[in-house]
């Protein structure tokens, strides 16, 4: 029988830590009412406190992505799981607003900003040569599956106990995951005596030396490079609009959205982990169709696709029937990121593969920019009009202007990877 590659055991667990990570960031969804309701907190202000959190883990990204290169992979690992399973612990004796805002939002943010924004780059970059656009796709989707897939049953929990034994499942996952990258998370296959998947020539493989640049210099200097380049500024806009009309809108206010229509929070919960399932699909096949086709085309149908499903939602909730709501999460679960992978094809073929990353992780900087501004403005849309409406046409036409600004990059020829 022929030998797993150990690149495939790192994709594994980069897949799970992914996932766990986004479960504990994507909660707060599930969370928005029952903190409502115990601590009188207002909507405005727990959305506030979400919103830093999508801000500060974008934000996170490429200085997460600098200290990689500093402090090496593994270590950044640890580190930033170890930073969410504090944060959660902590939850448990929070009394007050701000003190939400210092764990949900800049301990899970940053905690997060690792897993959620460059980690998947890191990987497929380190260690693929082949199928590295697949690999991408895998992790990519595990970003949304991860953060949707749990919440029905953490939705059930809070319904039938409380928000503390739910909180305390997503604890216990971040203690065995920090334990799961402590034993098997390498940090490059040189560590592991092999090449990366893929490669059969060892004077192809980039030479291994640790940055001693300081790491905030390093990712600010990153910055300042793609600030002068259009590409950059295009792919920052659109990825903007993206995180604007997913994790922002569509992952904290859904479910808020569903109950204001009389429909059950497990029911709500259950069609935001339907999308995660068919995000598993979507996200995977644009991540092993980008290297195959030009990846402004497939940003331009991705965008166009899911400006007009959020337009479709208000009528599939006003309709009243679960049927229409069914479509809309499958419609949309399909297009939910699957712009990550085609993103990062147009990064790395713009900025070179030793950059991509650090210029990636600014990119989805601006991803939670626009999340942030989606999680705190939908708060504030609801208070002022009382209903989602708005915020949800809103989106759904910043999609359509996200389509238009994609199409607008050089053109590319991707190079096609033979399994």
């Amino acid at each position: 029988m022929k030998k797993i590659h150990y690149s495939w055991i790192i994709l594994a667990v980069a897949f799970f830590s992914i996932i766990v990570a986004g479960i504990v960031r994507s909660s707060s969804g599930v969370f928005i009412e029952p903190f409502e309701l115990e601590f009188g907190w207002s909507r405005p202000a727990i959305s506030f406190a979400f919103a830093v959190s999508l801000i500060l883990y974008g934000f996170s990204g490429p200085f997460m992505a600098a200290f990689v290169e500093v402090f090496g992979l593994k270590r950044v690992m640890l580190y930033s799981m170890l930073t969410m399973t504090v944060g959660l612990a902590l939850t448990f004796v929070m009394q007050t607003e701000w003190q939400l805002v210092l764990i949900w939002g800049v301990m899970i943010g940053i905690g997060s900003g690792l897993f959620l924004s460059v980690l998947s780059t890191q990987i497929a970059n380190r260690w693929f040569v082949k199928q590295r656009g697949l690999a991408v796709g895998i992790l990519t989707a595990s970003t949304a599956t991860g953060q949707l897939v749990l919440l029905p049953v953490l939705a059930a929990i809070i319904s039938k106990y409380s928000w503390r034994y739910a909180t305390g499942l997503i604890f216990i996952l971040s203690i065995l995951m920090f334990i799961i990258i402590a034993i098997f998370m390498k940090n490059s296959p040189k560590e592991k005596g092999i090449l990366p998947y893929g490669q059969v020539d060892e004077k192809q493989t980039p030479k291994e030396t640790k940055n001693r640049q300081n790491p905030f210099k390093l990712a600010l200097s990153t910055l300042m490079e793609g600030l002068k380049v259009k590409e950059f500024w295009l792919l920052a806009v659109s990825f903007f609009i993206c995180g604007l009309s997913t994790s922002g809108l569509v992952g904290t206010h859904f479910i808020s959205y569903c109950i204001s229509f009389g429909i059950p929070v497990i029911t709500a919960a259950s069609m935001l982990s339907f999308m995660g399932i068919f995000d598993l699909i979507g996200t995977t096949l644009s991540g092993w169709l980008s290297d195959r086709i030009d990846n402004r085309w497939l940003l331009f149908w991705y965008y166009s696709l899911r400006g007009i499903s959020l337009l479709f939602l208000p009528f599939a909730l006003t309709q009243g029937s679960y049927l229409w709501l069914v479509i809309f999460s499958i419609f949309y679960g399909l297009d939910w990121i699957a712009t990550v992978p085609p993103t990062i094809g147009l990064a790395r073929r713009t900025f070179g593969l030793e950059k991509s990353t650090l210029m990636y992780g600014w990119i989805v900087a601006a991803h939670q920019v626009g999340a942030g501004v989606a999680a705190y403005g939908g708060g504030v849309i609801f208070k002022v009009f009382g209903t989602y409406q708005w915020a949800f046409i809103l989106a759904g036409g910043m999609c359509v202007l996200a389509s238009l600004f994609v199409i607008m990059l050089k053109k590319h020829q991707p190079k096609l990877e033979m399994m």
